[in-house]
């Protein structure tokens, strides 16, 4: 599902104009992405955490020079969705 269609969809279940909801889930990610670059994280109850992690400092080669080099410490955004998530997801997936 891409942006545009989590934007129809809700435009169709709400009643409200694409436009607005197109609006209004832009800023929920800016904000959710704001939050996040100042090291807040954000947590939605029944659904789940944005966090930062923190990636240690890592020696990695480059193949082709077949050189090593020091990737530095570094944070990175991560989503943990909530257990109650989890077992809906689950429960759902059809092997």
């Amino acid at each position: 599902m891409t942006k545009a269609d989590l934007v129809n969809e809700i435009s169709k279940q709400t009643g409200i104009e694409k436009v607005a909801v197109r609006k209004t889930v832009e800023s929920f990610m800016e904000n959710i992405k704001s939050s996040l670059k100042n090291n807040d994280n954000v947590y939605l109850r029944g659904f789940g955490s944005f966090i930062v992690k923190k990636r240690a400092e890592k020696t990695a080669r480059n193949i082709s020079k077949n050189t090593t080099i020091i990737i530095p410490e570094h944070f990175i955004p991560a989503f943990k969705p909530s257990k109650s998530f989890v077992e809906k997801v689950k429960n759902n997936v059809k092997s």
